[in-house]
């Protein structure tokens, strides 16, 4: 069964499980209208229980399929809010709901109701394997120094010299992005003009970057409409051109957003979260307010999804529950509710909230909603959390990622490493090629230690030319291990400099994180103490502290 089938099933399951409640609601709702006591203080309680069932009602029934009964169910809602405000509760207006709750019984009878909303279709899952970078070169000097230095990065390459072997491995083959080189001539051309063809059936066309003597602006226009995301010159520099690769590829293949629900709604909520799983979010359903804050912490989500009104707790009041944490301050808090009333809407968004999504609402449309949201924060986190020049966490960030693993770790009784690394002769670098060769090159190690470490790994850049990595249930000697086979790929690298092609290295120390010591500052003193060592030693080296036996 694929996913899409899967889909449907789990929303037909919950819309026959809506259909139910209404039947048992709908009865239950009559005979509350029938027992409201006269007296405006003894009919409070009431009215106030009979307004939240409308307004789940009017949330949700148009998402399952019965529009009209929700925007009935809504109109009933702003009638006994009138009420409310007036403190009123005579007969007339005990008829007039009871004839507008006989009417939501006669939408859920009738036979014209609308089926429910198909799904949107689905995001690839992401598969956890080298990206597989298809290359356009004739020059085989070159595809030699292009292959060596992309596998280096932990890529695979499939390498081809004309252009109909590429169009032909693309159609039976696995391919993440195309490196064309491609000629400033008449064949340059007539390549663009069959990217087309090369692209069509992918739901996203594969990254493109091209190589190119040809700076003319209609070529350079029609790399554009290819689909071009680089344009390299020769001398080609590797490592700028790698850098675009990764960012090219991280684009796509980010790790998916998450999401969390606050609604009492228990049904619609777990509608929202099926439709969102199968868009490929992570999505976490907070069925006790209470417990908010702690899931938070679990869970870390990118956006917050919250109902404006809940028995107990309003939205806004969470989200200003929320907000008293300068930690969550990045996270988006969007309301989704029922409530149409722009002044209600205005007042909950002034408090704490961020944006607001009108219940009922299409599948594609909340996805879509949603995914924008959660792009646009997670962009805007990473802007702040991350250095500019690397992508990687800044100083400060990776250094809060070191006290949470070793929290964990203590917590677990799992070991974590931490590995302190330098460039070697970084100053002779910039003295020698220049600071943007120099930024070049710790770009080169950032992106490396990217790629080959894992992904529950945490990296940042410390300052100037030095890295901390955080190796999770990882023993001291694996992480050396790990580390010295980066150590090799970083020395093969060639990059361009003003006196021609030369390489780097790096040295590194790794503190042994195990029980009884779980403090960051003495870790990082640790990790440091190796790394100073490594280099007295003679540089291009790790150490790794010897590990203790876990106390525990």
């Amino acid at each position: 069964m694929d996913k899409a089938e899967q889909l449907r099933q789990q929303l037909a399951v919950l819309a026959d499980g809506f259909r139910e409640r209404l039947d048992s609601e709908l009865p239950a709702l009559e005979q509350m209208v029938r027992e409201l006591p006269d007296s405006w203080a003894l009919a409070s309680g009431s009215l106030q229980r009979i307004r939240e069932q409308l307004h789940k009602l009017a949330g949700a029934a148009g998402t399952f399929g019965y529009p009209a009964l929700g925007s009935r169910a809504r109109e009933l809602e702003l009638q006994v809010r009138v009420l409310t405000e007036h403190q009123q509760c005579d007969h007339p207006a005990q008829q007039a709901l009871l004839k507008g709750i006989a009417e939501l019984a006669l939408l859920r009878r009738s036979e014209t109701q609308e089926s429910p909303l198909a799904p949107p279709k689905g995001v690839d899952d992401r598969v956890d394997r080298p990206h597989c970078i298809h290359v356009l070169e004739q020059d085989a000097h070159f595809a030699k120094r292009l292959n060596h230095t992309l596998e280096s990065f932990g890529y695979q390459v499939v390498l081809h010299t004309q252009v109909g072997e590429l169009r032909h491995a693309l159609n039976t083959n696995q391919a993440d992005a195309l490196i064309l080189d491609i000629a400033a001539d008449v064949q340059g051309s007539t390549v663009l003009g069959q990217l087309g063809p090369m692209q069509a059936g992918r739901s996203t066309p594969l990254p493109l970057i091209l190589i190119s003597d040809n700076e003319d602006f209609d070529f350079q226009l029609s790399a554009v409409r290819a689909g071009a995301q680089g344009l390299f010159s020769r001398p080609v520099d590797l490592a700028k051109l790698e850098d675009r690769l990764e960012r090219c590829l991280n684009s796509l293949q980010s790790e998916p957003f998450r999401i969390m629900l606050v609604d009492d709604d228990e049904t619609l909520a777990q509608r929202y979260q099926a439709v969102l799983i199968n868009a490929a979010m992570r999505v976490e359903i907070v069925n006790d307010p209470r417990r908010l804050l702690e899931q938070m912490d679990a869970f870390m989500p990118d956006v917050i999804l919250m109902d404006i009104n809940m028995p107990d707790y309003s939205g806004p009041e969470l989200a200003q529950m929320i907000r008293l944490d300068d930690n969550w301050l990045r996270v988006p808090v969007v309301y989704l509710s029922a409530e149409t009333d722009v002044t209600r809407q205005k007042d909950a968004l002034l408090k704490a909230g961020d944006d607001f999504i009108t219940k009922p609402i299409s599948d594609n449309a909340l996805v879509n909603a949603v995914y924008s949201r959660a792009q646009r924060a997670r962009l805007l986190s990473q802007a702040l959390a991350r250095d500019s020049l690397t992508g990687l966490l800044k100083h400060a960030d990776i250094k809060e990622q070191v006290e949470i693993e070793l929290e964990r770790a203590c917590r677990t009784h799992r070991p974590v490493s931490i590995a302190m690394i330098d460039i070697d002769h970084f100053k002779s670098v910039n003295d020698q090629h220049g600071h943007a060769v120099g930024d070049n090159v710790i770009r080169a190690l950032a992106n490396l230690l990217r790629q080959r470490l894992r992904k529950i790994d945490r990296l940042g850049r410390y300052g100037g030319e030095e890295f901390v990595a955080v190796l999770p249930d990882c023993h001291a000697a694996d992480a050396k291990r790990i580390l010295d086979e980066i150590r090799v790929a970083f020395n093969e690298l060639q990059f361009s400099g003003s006196n021609g092609l030369f390489r780097c290295s790096f040295s590194a120390g790794i503190s042994a994180c195990q029980a009884p010591i779980w403090e960051a500052s003495e870790q990082l003193e640790s990790a440091d103490a190796k790394l100073y060592l490594a280099k007295s030693q003679g540089r291009n080296c790790i150490i790794a502290a010897t590990e203790r036996s876990d106390a525990s």
